[in-house]
């Protein structure tokens, strides 16, 4: 795993998200989703709606619950919400996950490893 730094902690407002861009290996670079809950808990997945070329960091935020509570992104443009734990859509009009990647959190920089995509089953 290779985690790199993708943002301030601080410049993800509470129950929003926001797109970055993180480098991986072999120099590509990646447009991300960050999510943050309410509770605080950050997500990362892949910042184009799997329905329509359209970008869920631009999405709002639907959680339900504190850590470990439900937490999606919706697309801005067609309504599709996905899980951003998993990945999975929600609701249509899409019906292909989104991939996620692992985050953790040091001092105040979100880190996400772009290396190690996981796509929901």
């Amino acid at each position: 795993m290779t985690f790199r730094d993708a943002a301030f902690l601080d410049d993800i407002a509470p129950g929003s998200a926001m797109t970055i861009s993180v480098e991986a290996d072999g120099g590509a670079s990646l447009l991300i989703a960050l999510v943050r809950s309410s509770a605080g808990e950050v997500f990362a997945l892949d910042d184009e709606c799997s329905h329509g070329r359209a970008s869920l960091g631009d999405g709002d935020v639907d959680d339900r619950g504190g850590p470990g509570g439900d937490c999606a992104v919706e697309c801005w443009k067609h309504g599709s919400r996905f899980d951003a734990r998993t990945g999975r859509p929600l609701n249509l009009p899409a019906t292909q996950p989104v991939a996620t990647y692992p985050v953790r959190i040091a001092g105040e920089i979100v880190q996400v490893d772009a290396d190690a995509p996981a796509m929901a089953g």
